[in-house]
Formats: C-alpha cells, sequence, structure tokens
C-alpha cells in the first residue's frame, strides 16, 4: 500500500469519525434547546465534500501505482490537521457540521477563534486545495477551492446573521 493510499484512507476515516462526533453534539445541542439555521444548503456541502474525496481517491489510483508526493505541501497539511484538532478541541460538544445556535451561549473567543472568526472554515478551505497539491493535483485543487468557496459565502453569511440575530450590538448580517 503506498502512502497516498495511507493518507487518502486516513483523511476518511477522520471525516467520517468528524460526521459521528457532529451528528452527537448536534443531538446534545438541540436536546438543549439549540436551534438549526441554514439545513437548507447543508446537503450542498455534503456532496460537496463528498465529491472532492471521491475524486482524489479516483485520481490517485488513477495514477498507481507511482503518486509523487509533494513533501512541503504534506507537511502543511499535516499542521492543518493539527488546526483542525484545536478548533474542534476549542469548540468542545459545540462543535458541529451543522450550524446549530444555542439561544443564550456566548460566543466562543478562545483558542483560534481569538485571531479568526470562523477557523474551522479557513482550515477546510485550505485543506481542500493542500491535499491535492500534495498529490500534484493543481486544477482539482483550484476547481473545488472556487466550488468551496462559494459555498462557504452563503454558508458564512447564513452563520453570521444567525448569530447575531437579536444582538444589538452587532449587525444583523455580515
Amino acid at each position: 500500500m503506498t502512502l497516498a493510499l495511507l493518507l487518502l484512507g486516513f483523511v476518511t476515516l477522520q471525516r467520517l469519525g468528524e460526521l459521528v462526533l457532529a451528528r452527537r453534539n448536534t443531538a446534545r445541542l438541540l436536546a438543549r434547546g439549540a436551534y438549526e439555521v441554514g439545513a437548507n444548503h447543508y446537503p450542498l456541502i455534503v456532496a460537496l465534500h463528498t465529491a472532492w474525496l471521491a475524486g482524489l481517491w479516483y485520481m490517485v489510483f488513477w495514477r498507481l501505482p507511482v503518486v509523487p508526493l509533494a513533501w512541503g505541501w504534506f507537511g502543511l497539511f499535516v499542521l492543518l490537521q493539527l488546526l483542525r484538532v484545536w478548533v474542534i478541541a476549542t469548540l468542545g460538544e459545540r462543535w458541529t457540521t451543522r450550524i446549530v445556535v444555542l439561544p443564550g451561549a456566548p460566543l466562543v473567543t478562545g483558542g483560534p477563534y481569538r485571531f479568526v472568526s470562523h477557523p474551522n472554515y479557513c482550515v477546510v478551505a485550505a485543506e481542500i486545495l493542500v491535499l491535492p497539491l500534495v498529490f500534484g493535483l493543481l486544477w482539482y485543487g483550484l476547481a473545488f477551492t472556487v466550488l468551496n468557496a462559494a459555498m462557504m459565502f452563503l454558508r458564512i453569511r447564513t452563520e453570521q446573521a444567525a448569530l447575531w440575530q437579536g444582538r444589538r450590538d452587532r449587525p444583523a448580517a455580515i
């Protein structure tokens, strides 16, 4: 088994594990009185990420047995995984793949949120570009980066509006 297949296997298992964690956290938040916003675009996000990962599997298998890895990009991808863990750990039980608002809960301002409003989206956007670059797939990474940027434009606007709803000191939508 090549390192490329091991890396894709890791990412696939990681994403599946995160979906399980997100589902558990979402159920707990909803049980505490939270509500979901933007559910109508969630299937599009899932489809985009599924297509991205499935396409990577196809591209890597198509190039087997030789899939050269760009080690610099691989190092950056490892760093992104550490940032991903930091974001998830900072949000704790509030981390989910959906937009779930818990009324009355303060916004998270610790960890990476001290520096960036949406660090999870930054990490995901970088991963969508960087992982294909590990395999030398520049055009693939760029194409999905553009698609993800369009999706994130909608998602971040929806999330910001939900988070600031009812707060007089903040704008209704950003």
